[in-house]
Parts: structure tokens; C-alpha cells; sequence
């Protein structure tokens, strides 16, 4: 079940041979990614302050947008929330800003219930690509639990990450137990995608009949490709109704594997691997945060920052071989 995708609009080059025709530009905007340039808006610096509240309560000093803002810096820097605190206060008044520094603890507090605006698709309808991958509990370093000869477990949980397959951009993010399967977690992330879907990719921890019947239920055409198990046997209605996972095993079975691979437009679940690669490279592999609602902000957060490195240049790049 082939389709088609735009491959001038990919942030990673797949394994086959390509050859980058914007280099120049491309080179201009992996250096972006790490500058220090800040600036405010003049709508910002209005928005720094937040709205009065009409309602009962204490009346709130920053708005979310300080809030996010104050984090996003705090995931690009890899900061504890008191070294957050000290950039933004070094920030404003080196721009000569007349603002508000939040303190570490309101950051802390104020991230428990903070919402992200989730991503858009660009493109519709999207090829969507999951996986997931473990981020630890940031605790003790195993030093410590060396000297100290502590036999505790290390805590992790899991990302599971869906990514727009033209753009690149995660659109979908989620944040679970690490005993959490894959497969359980397709609902949760298709609720996040808006738009209509074409194809819906992952490896083989997805071939579940829930998970094709979660994608139906959504988008009845969407194609699901999703590798069948080794020893996968074709339905009872193979002959006459196939399945999807049916005409899958018929390929693989014409085909072997490989040749599955390239007709099905398998291989392109590598750009959701290189999102991952990216995330452990740029944001790391931990979580700094300790409670269910800031872990989930500092996700949210992440995701954006790195779709906001991606739109600074991405490369346009043709096959050669």
C-alpha cells in the first residue's frame, strides 16, 4: 500500500542515497539553532503581566506566556528552576526591560497546570509516524548509589511520540508509565492529531487488532503499516474479505520483507526514530520534573522546542541512487 510523500520538506535523509541541494541555507540554519539572539515583541512585554481575574482567589502576577516562556529557556539550557530564574532576571536587564522576574517556586507551581498549545498539522491529510522511547527519573547519580550501596530501581517512563511524516514536526505527545505498552497508547495520541489522516506507520509492538481498530474508528480510509509478527497467520476471511493485515502478509509472502518494506512505505517510520535521536541529543534523557502534571508540561514544552528548531531550515534534498 504505497503513497506518496513531499521528500523536499524532510528534516532527516533517509538511508537510501540523497544528495542536499541547500546546503548553504540549510548549513545558516543549524547554526540558528544555537543562538543566543533574544528579543520581545512589543505584544510580549504587553502579555508579560497577567489578565486580572474576575473570579475569587489571589490575583495572578505572570501570564502563561511568561510561564512558557521561562520554561522553553529552561529546556534549551538544560536548567534547574533557580538557574531559570537567574537567566531571565539577566535577560530583561540586559535588554533593559522593566519586568518581572517569576521566581523558581511560582515556575515550579505554575507548570503543574500549564496548558501548551499543541501543533497543527500543516499538510492534511497527515502520514502520521509513532515510537517510543524511556526517559529516566533525574534522582540520585549512580555514584551516589554506588557508595551508599542503594539497590533502588531506577525509575523511567515513557515518550511516545507521533510525527508528520511531510513536515517533520511532532504533532502528538504523550507521557506514560514505563509499563505502558505501545499499542495501548494509539487512542490517546490520534485524540491530539486534528485533521483528517492517510497513514498511520509504526513498527510491530503496533500490530495489535485494537490498534487498526482504534485508526478505523477515526479515519476508516487511513492506511495502517505496521509489520505482522513472524509467526502472523492471515484471518479466517483472508480469501475473500482481506484485511489489511492480510494484504500485508500477502506482500510480505510475494514479496519477503524487505521488498514489504519498500512498497508500503515502511521505511519512512525512520523519521520518527531521528525525532527521538533528536530529543535525547538536544533536550536529553531525563525528566527534571517530579509530578505527573509538570512531566507532562515539560514534554509539551520540548516537543515545541524542537519543532521550533526545525522551522528554522530544513534540507531539500533529491535521490541520486
Amino acid at each position: 500500500m504505497p503513497f506518496k510523500v513531499n521528500a523536499a520538506r524532510r528534516h532527516h535523509i533517509p538511508k537510501q542515497k540523497h544528495r542536499v541541494t541547500n546546503w548553504a541555507e540549510y548549513d545558516v540554519g543549524l547554526r540558528a539553532r544555537g543562538s543566543l539572539t533574544v528579543w520581545f515583541t512589543p505584544e510580549a512585554i504587553e502579555a508579560w503581566k497577567a489578565e486580572p481575574r474576575t473570579g475569587r482567589g489571589g490575583q495572578p502576577i505572570y501570564s502563561a506566556l511568561t510561564i512558557a516562556t521561562a520554561l522553553t529557556l529552561r529546556a534549551v539550557f538544560r536548567l534547574a528552576l533557580r538557574q531559570t530564574e537567574g537567566l531571565i532576571g539577566s535577560i530583561l536587564q540586559l535588554l533593559g526591560l522593566d519586568l518581572a522576574v517569576p521566581d523558581h517556586s511560582t515556575l515550579s507551581r505554575r507548570a503543574e497546570t500549564l496548558e501548551v498549545t499543541r501543533p497543527r498539522c500543516e499538510r492534511e491529510p497527515v502520514h502520521l509516524l509513532v515510537d517510543s522511547t524511556g526517559l529516566r527519573l533525574c534522582g540520585p547519580s549512580s555514584w551516589l548509589d554506588e557508595k551508599h550501596g542503594s539497590k533502588r530501581r531506577r525509575a523511567w517512563k515513557m515518550l511516545h511520540l507521533a510525527t508528520d511524516a511531510d513536515t517533520g514536526q511532532i504533532v502528538a505527545s504523550l507521557l506514560t508509565d514505563r509499563d505502558a505498552d505501545d499499542g495501548s497508547q494509539v487512542g490517546p495520541l490520534l485524540d491530539q492529531v486534528d485533521g483528517s489522516m492517510a497513514a498511520f506507520i509504526g513498527d510491530g509492538a503496533y500490530d495489535r487488532d485494537d490498534v487498526y481498530g482504534e485508526v478505523a474508528a477515526r479515519y476508516p480510509d487511513a492506511v495502517v503499516v505496521v509489520p505482522p509478527r513472524l509467526s502472523a497467520v492471515p484471518s479466517a476471511m483472508a480469501e475473500t474479505t482481506p484485511t489489511q493485515r492480510d494484504v500485508h502478509l500477502q506482500c510480505i509472502a510475494e514479496r519477503g520483507r524487505l521488498g514489504w518494506q519498500r512498497t508500503s512505505g515502511y521505511n519512512w517510520r525512520a523519521l520518527v526514530e531521528a525525532d527521538v535521536s533528536r530529543w535525547k541529543r538536544v533536550i536529553g534523557d531525563g525528566l527534571r520534573s517530579q509530578t505527573d502534571g509538570r512531566q507532562t508540561t515539560e514534554v509539551a514544552i520540548a516537543a515545541d522546542v524542537l519543532n521550533r528548531m526545525l522551522e528554522l531550515g530544513r534540507p531539500d534534498y533529491v535521490r541520486i541512487a
